[in-house]
């Protein structure tokens, strides 16, 4: 299996990025960590061995990109406010940088976001807001306001709320979706939510999905038994949607 170390200083973020390829044709996926989680980390817990077929069969080229997550939303050094902005800077890295990188890498090619955890509200997101750029989103075990509490995960905003936060919440900003060639554009997206049974996000992904649905955005929750929120169930996951 081909496997490349990528790093390049990013002038977006201010810092040295690093990312993993794997593979050289197909599909293009870019592949989001879990919370504070690390570009190797999928490859440790072997969630890319699973799909190593894929990958060396030319079907899939898995981009594993690195996390901003503690310098932003578990920055506990700076305000809520900047919490938010520090995301958004990451949104232009992924976009601004990571995006035309695989593009360069893998022109034409189908291009699936994909993320664990908090790796998959980050994949939600971006495709909903960059909707062109993708064309289809795998989210797994994801949380879609941050602003919430439940069971363990905290509002990661402490009570603040502005209207930065706002546009970077799905749950908040997809039932207020009105503009008609915004929707049109989302609408091309094909859009996968996965989660366990037992999970204690199951009612958020099921909040999440509904509101797409009510927007008449192809959205399909898929709901596993147990709970889900680890890696050895990542493994069975990636090998059915990616």
């Amino acid at each position: 299996m081909d496997r490349e170390y990528v790093s390049w200083y990013s002038p977006t973020l201010q810092k040295n990025m690093e990312m993993l390829v794997f593979g050289n044709a197909g599909a293009s996926i870019l592949f989001l960590p879990p919370r504070m989680g690390r570009f190797y980390d999928y490859e440790n817990w072997k969630v890319i061995e699973v799909l190593r077929n894929k990958i060396e069969s030319g079907h899939i080229q898995v981009f594993c990109a690195d996390s901003y997550d503690l310098q932003s939303f578990y920055n506990e050094e700076i305000t809520s406010s900047q919490k938010i902005l520090a995301h958004i800077q990451y949104e232009h890295y992924i976009i601004d940088e990571v995006m035309p990188f695989i593009n360069k890498k893998n022109p034409g090619a189908f291009i699936i976001v994909a993320g664990c955890s908090l790796g998959a509200y980050h994949a939600l997101n971006f495709a909903l807001k960059h909707p062109s750029l993708f064309n289809k989103v795998v989210a797994m075990s994801g949380r879609y306001d941050l602003t919430i509490n439940i069971a363990y995960y905290h509002d990661l905003f402490n009570g603040y709320w502005d209207e930065n936060i706002y546009f970077n919440m799905p749950l908040q900003y997809v039932p207020n979706l009105n503009e008609e060639q915004t929707l049109q554009q989302i609408r091309e997206l094909e859009i996968v939510l996965v989660i366990g049974k037992d999970d204690v996000l199951l009612e958020n992904n099921y909040l999440m999905n509904k509101a797409l649905l009510d927007k008449g955005i192809k959205s399909t929750l898929h709901t596993w038994d147990s709970e889900m929120h680890r890696a050895k169930s990542w493994r069975q996951m990636v090998n059915v949607y990616l």
